[in-house]
């Protein structure tokens, strides 16, 4: 099976690495990777602060422009990529999916914030000008203790990027919910990660509720109401975003891409994926590449 689009660790950047975690001011950091200017995966946690600068970044086929004062977070898995006009700079923090780990009880302790559940409308935020300076205090307090060789630096990096999170939770207005919808939440966090585990081989919401032990109407109910869309929906959002993922990479033709998504037959394929985005995949990856 052919490499499907580039996967960067925090490895292949050794020059920055610590550990488990890198740091650094976002100027040098993107100067010298000209290469993640083009559409790649992480499997890290990927935050961008950017202080100054313009253009775009894309995640997930979704265009953002860059504005000063401007927070974003990736998480595993998602595509991304930058298109910058001029000088960008800011403060860059990678970190993987264990660097919290062995620090907190909590293993899912990142999954109670909205901005970490790969929902693009969450995941990038400007900061209101009375938190700009505070923010930024907490980055220069990052790069001051990355650079540190002192007894417990890492875990001085823990807490001051738990302060972040807890801050920007704040002034992002996150809403705190009752037992009950509490509840409603936990089973739609439950279905999205059985999902991401099986969407390639099951389609039906059935499947799931099954899983989930409730029926298929109380999913659906919890679809619509917490995210606006059926179960259904739901599960094609997820097989359409992985086949764009994979569009985007050339050295897949579209037959390996629908063999790659689990479709016996490369036709009905390309009649879902048209139907989904209104475009066929040669269309999207053509489009795409324009980009």
């Amino acid at each position: 099976m052919k490499s499907n689009i580039p996967v960067y660790d925090i490895g292949t950047i050794s020059e920055f690495r610590k550990e488990e975690i890198l740091v650094s001011k976002f100027g040098p950091y993107s100067a010298s990777h000209h290469n993640l200017h083009y559409p790649h995966r992480h499997n890290f946690f990927h935050i961008v602060l950017f202080t100054e600068g313009a253009g775009f970044h894309t995640i997930d086929f979704e265009r953002f422009p860059v504005t000063p004062y401007q927070i974003y977070f990736m998480i595993p898995g998602q595509v991304h990529s930058w298109d910058f006009n001029g000088y960008v700079d800011g403060y860059v923090v990678n970190f993987s999916d264990t660097f919290f780990q062995s620090f907190l009880l909590r293993p899912n302790f990142l999954e109670q914030f909205n901005f970490f559940t790969g929902s693009l409308e969450r995941s990038v935020i400007n900061i209101p000008v009375e938190y700009q300076n505070e923010m930024i205090g907490l980055f220069e307090e990052i790069l001051i203790e990355n650079d540190s060789s002192q007894k417990f630096n890492l875990d001085l990096i823990r807490i001051l990027l738990i302060k972040s999170f807890i801050l920007i939770s704040r002034f992002n207005g996150e809403i705190k919910e009752d037992n009950s919808s509490s509840y409603n939440y936990t089973v739609l966090k439950n279905f999205q990660q059985l999902l991401e585990k099986h969407y390639l081989r099951l389609r039906m919401p059935k499947d799931y509720a099954e899983m989930l032990y409730i029926t298929p109407h109380h999913l659906n109910a919890l679809c619509q109401d917490l995210l606006g869309i059926s179960t259904g929906e739901v599960i094609r959002n997820r097989v359409i975003l992985e086949a764009k993922r994979l569009l985007v990479n050339l050295d897949l033709s579209i037959s390996e891409v629908s063999y790659q998504l689990n479709f016996n037959d490369n036709s009905y394929f390309s009649k879902f994926f048209k139907k989904q985005v209104g475009m066929t995949p040669e269309e999207f990856r053509r489009k795409a590449l324009m980009k």
